[in-house]
C-alpha cells in the first residue's frame, strides 16, 4: 500500500471513528449520518447494478429496477432499526459492540493476511486469505471481555457474547465478499471515491450493513428469548 494512500486511509478512519462517537451521543447527528450513509450506499449499489445489467432489453431493465428497489428498502429498514436500537443503554452498547466487531474484523483480516499470507480464501476477492479470515474472528473476540463489563450481565452471558462476536464477524466477512462479488461483476475496483484511501461508502460500510442487522436479530432471539 502506498504511503499517501495509507495516510489517507488512516485520516479517514479517524474521522469515521469520531463521527461514530458523535452519532452515539447526539441523536440528530446519528439521523443525518444514517440518511447520508444509506443514500450514498444506494447510489453506489445502483451504479454497480447498472454496470452489471448493461443490456437494454425489458427483462434486464425490469430485473435491475426490482433489485434497486429491494436495496433501497433494505437500507431504509437498516437505518430505522439502528436508530430505534439505541434508545436504551444496553441496546446502544450492543449496537456499538456489533459495529466494533466489524471494525476489528476488518483490521484483523488485514493484519493476519499481511503477516501470515497463505492460501487464498476465494476467487471472488484475490486479496483475502484464510489466515486473514481467521484473524478477523480472533481480533473480534478481544472485544468480548470489554463489552461483558459494559453490558448488563443479568441479560447477557460471556458465552452469548462469544457467539455474537463470531457470528457478526462471519456476516461482516460475507458482506464484504458480497460487495466484492458485485464489484468483480461490474468490473470496478471501488464502489466510489467519496472516502480517500477507502473508496466509496460501500467499500467501508459493506460488512456493517450486513452484520449489524444479523447481530440485532441474534441479540433479540438468542439473548432476550423473544
Amino acid at each position: 500500500m502506498k504511503k499517501s494512500n495509507l495516510k489517507n486511509r488512516l485520516s479517514t478512519s479517524i474521522l469515521l471513528i469520531f463521527l461514530l462517537y458523535l452519532s452515539f451521543n447526539y441523536s440528530y447527528i446519528l439521523i443525518i449520518s444514517l440518511i447520508l450513509i444509506s443514500l450514498f450506499s444506494w447510489i453506489e449499489l445502483k451504479g454497480l447494478i447498472s454496470k452489471i445489467f448493461i443490456k437494454k432489453n425489458f427483462s434486464s431493465s425490469f430485473f435491475k429496477f426490482i433489485i434497486q428497489i429491494i436495496c433501497l428498502l433494505y437500507l431504509t429498514i437498516f437505518s430505522w432499526n439502528v436508530f430505534l436500537g439505541i434508545t436504551q443503554y444496553n441496546q446502544k452498547m450492543s449496537m456499538l459492540f456489533f459495529i466494533c466487531i466489524c471494525i476489528f474484523s476488518d483490521v484483523g483480516g488485514l493484519l493476519f493476511g499481511k503477516l501470515f499470507k497463505g492460501k487464498k480464501l476465494t476467487k471472488i476477492s484475490p486479496n483475502k486469505t484464510i489466515s486473514g479470515s481467521i484473524g478477523s474472528f480472533v481480533l473480534s473476540l478481544f472485544l468480548v471481555p470489554v463489552f461483558y463489563m459494559l453490558l448488563d450481565y443479568k441479560i447477557i452471558s460471556l458465552g452469548d457474547l462469544v457467539i455474537l462476536s463470531v457470528l457478526v464477524s462471519l456476516f461482516c466477512q460475507l458482506g464484504d465478499l458480497f460487495i466484492s462479488f458485485l464489484k468483480r461483476k461490474a468490473k470496478v475496483k471501488d464502489t466510489g471515491d467519496l472516502l480517500p484511501g477507502h473508496g466509496g461508502i460501500l467499500d467501508r460500510f459493506d460488512g456493517i450493513l450486513f452484520a449489524v442487522p444479523v447481530g440485532m436479530i441474534i441479540y433479540e432471539f438468542l439473548i432476550l428469548g423473544i
